[in-house]
């Protein structure tokens, strides 16, 4: 079968042709129909991100398929199964093993390349906005990055779930696609964005994915009492935040990273999951896809992802 590897942090990364994997008797092996990209998935090509495996290895965090085989053990899947599977690697193949526990059954109306491109993204959006910042009808919550990969489900949660939703992207196109996901307000990243959301009467729950001076000045524009989540830093700039100026305005940053949360609490993971999923079947949500391409061109996916050229996600099909 063939795969996209990472061989080495030196060398770029190759399509190969591989042996097919057999599952042990936790796994599940999968006919691999779509894979996601992530930014992580840039991330593990140097080596930098948090949850980089041993080279070589097959990136690929989220992934759509079937079932083809599973080990003695599982009981919960069967042979034939639409699946989606959050593995931490191993989504850039035609075929793949995955703990059966991370594997979930997708509902019939779901396609291969939306449930590819949903549970990072949205159960990111979902579990942030709700279990953490517990974000509530009538706030206001600012967006960063808000046409981009988890930013535009984030757009999306939030006007769900009743608050006020301020866009932040980089021009008219990507601000448009905010606002078809139900932003009220937009702020296009060449304003200042400070400036912007207090004229706005500030953030109560800023969803930050892009850090740098992004986030410096979507921090100063939130209200007293509010709450930060810094979910990603696409500006390649990590923030560093003034704990004093935490204290003087009684906020609260709280740090979120969904592969975290599948290790520590897996059953908030799945909560989140099973609810984004009943509101995919009733038409509540839909991923927004600007790309779909296939496994040899993964290279110019990822270089989508790295400029900002895509919004929302972008999707293998092996």
């Amino acid at each position: 079968m063939q795969a996209y590897r990472i061989r080495s942090f030196d060398g770029p990364p190759v399509l190969e042709e591989i042996p097919s994997p057999s599952p042990a008797p936790h796994e599940v092996k999968i006919r691999i129909r779509a894979c996601g990209l992530n930014f992580a998935d840039l991330l593990m090509q140097k080596g930098t991100y948090q949850d980089t495996p041993t080279p070589p290895f097959t990136p690929g965090l989220e992934a759509a398929g079937e079932v083809l085989q599973c080990g003695q053990a599982v009981q919960h899947l069967t042979p034939g199964d639409r699946v989606a599977v959050f593995g931490g690697q191993g989504g850039l193949a035609q075929e793949g093993v995955f703990d059966a526990a991370r594997v979930l059954v997708i509902p019939d109306s779901m396609c291969f390349e939306d449930a590819a491109a949903f549970q990072i993204a949205y159960g990111t959006s979902q579990v942030a906005l709700d279990h953490c910042a517990r974000l509530q009808p009538g706030e206001t919550l600012l967006v960063t990055g808000a046409a981009g990969g988890v930013g535009l489900t984030a757009v999306e949660i939030g006007k769900l779930m009743g608050a006020r939703v301020i866009a932040h992207a980089r021009g008219t196109g990507k601000l448009k696609i905010a606002e078809a996901a139900g932003a009220d307000h937009l702020i296009d990243a060449k304003e200042d964005l400070r400036q912007a959301v207090k004229s706005l009467g500030g953030a109560d729950v800023v969803y930050d994915a892009v850090g740098g001076d992004v986030w410096t000045e979507a921090f100063r524009a939130t209200n007293p009492g509010g709450r930060l989540l810094p979910i990603g830093f696409a500006s390649g700039e990590v923030p560093q935040i003034p704990a004093n100026h935490l204290l003087v305005k009684n906020l609260t940053v709280i740090g979120f990273y969904i592969g975290g949360y599948m290790k520590s609490h897996p059953e908030v993971i799945r909560r989140a999951l099973t609810t984004l999923m009943d509101w995919h079947s009733a038409g509540r949500i839909r991923p927004h896809i600007s790309h779909v391409l296939p496994l040899e061109r993964v290279a110019e996916g990822l270089e989508l992802l790295r400029s900002r050229a895509s919004t929302g996600k972008v999707v293998i099909t092996p």
